[in-house]
């Protein structure tokens, strides 16, 4: 499949609630519209995953992070721009655009501007934020390629992103900070 035929598979499925595994530029993720409620439901169902786990969502940039999120600081945005490797930032969710049942029981999301083309692109094309949780079953390791992905989660989503792009991921998760209240960062995972 080219690319185009892809990103719009892609576009289409998250449009009517779908689920997707795709890759990022970390890991492979299972996505779906950060501001559908139903669909975000489906993906704590198909992870087994417990509600008091929340997930992070991707977004394409700070303008795209201050509409559905909330103001975004000038440490903020370094971090979720041009620190050296993907981090995602944990801060406090100021709009209600994204689904109720996405965000932390502390009122805070986990949010990451990812560099890969392919996330990008997939991004300005929806344009919303897609949730991005690793793709395995809850409680077991992360893949760190496709082929380490379950077969049984690779068929109960409703769209799967060719193999081929695997070669964009860098296999680790991201580090994650978070935003406290006075201001500073604590490193939440380096």
């Amino acid at each position: 499949m080219k690319e185009i035929e892809v990103l719009d598979a892609v576009v289409a499925t998250l449009t009517v609630g779908g689920t997707l595994l795709y890759p990022t530029d970390t890991i492979w993720g299972i996505g779906c519209d950060a501001a559908n409620a139903d669909a975000v439901e489906k993906i704590y169902a198909l992870k087994q995953r417990d509600h008091s786990k929340s997930m992070l969502i991707l977004c394409s940039d700070i303008a795209m992070v201050e509409r559905f999120v909330g103001l975004v600081s000038g440490r903020v945005g370094e971090l979720l721009c041009a620190s050296a490797r993907p981090t995602t930032v944990i801060m406090p969710l100021q709009n209600h655009l994204l689904a109720d049942n996405l965000a932390a029981a502390d009122g805070t999301i986990g949010v990451r501007i990812p560099r890969m083309d392919f996330c990008q692109r997939m991004l300005r094309l929806f344009g919303r934020p897609v949730v991005s949780t690793s793709a395995n079953l809850s409680g077991r390791p992360s893949p760190a390629s496709y082929a380490e992905i379950d077969e049984e989660l690779k068929k109960q989503v409703d769209f799967c992103v060719p193999s081929e792009y695997e070669e964009k991921t860098a296999g680790q998760s991201s580090r994650i900070v978070k935003l406290l209240s006075d201001g500073s960062v604590a490193v939440i995972r380096e």
